[in-house]
């Protein structure tokens, strides 16, 4: 099996899934911060950004679960 082939199938694998969650989790901290200074200097165009960033990470983070659900994942948090 390729390198290639390895990493698609790590991807799409519960543990992929998660790992992409977490990171994705963690880009919110910098969208966090990114809003907080935006406020902080009054500027809006910034804010929108972080607005738009935010709603990007909120998507990503649905498409994500919903990978997980499709895998079949039984966690209890889940459902």
């Amino acid at each position: 099996m390729s390198t290639l082939a390895k990493a698609k199938g790590f991807k799409k694998s519960k543990t992929g899934t998660y790992l992409s969650i977490g990171t994705t989790a963690f880009g919110a901290l910098s969208v966090i911060k990114q809003a907080k200074k935006a406020r902080a200097e009054h500027d809006t165009l910034r804010l929108i950004d972080a607005a738009v960033s935010a709603a990007a990470i909120v998507t990503g983070l649905a498409l994500l679960y919903r990978e997980l659900k499709r895998l079949g994942d039984d966690d209890v948090l889940l459902g």
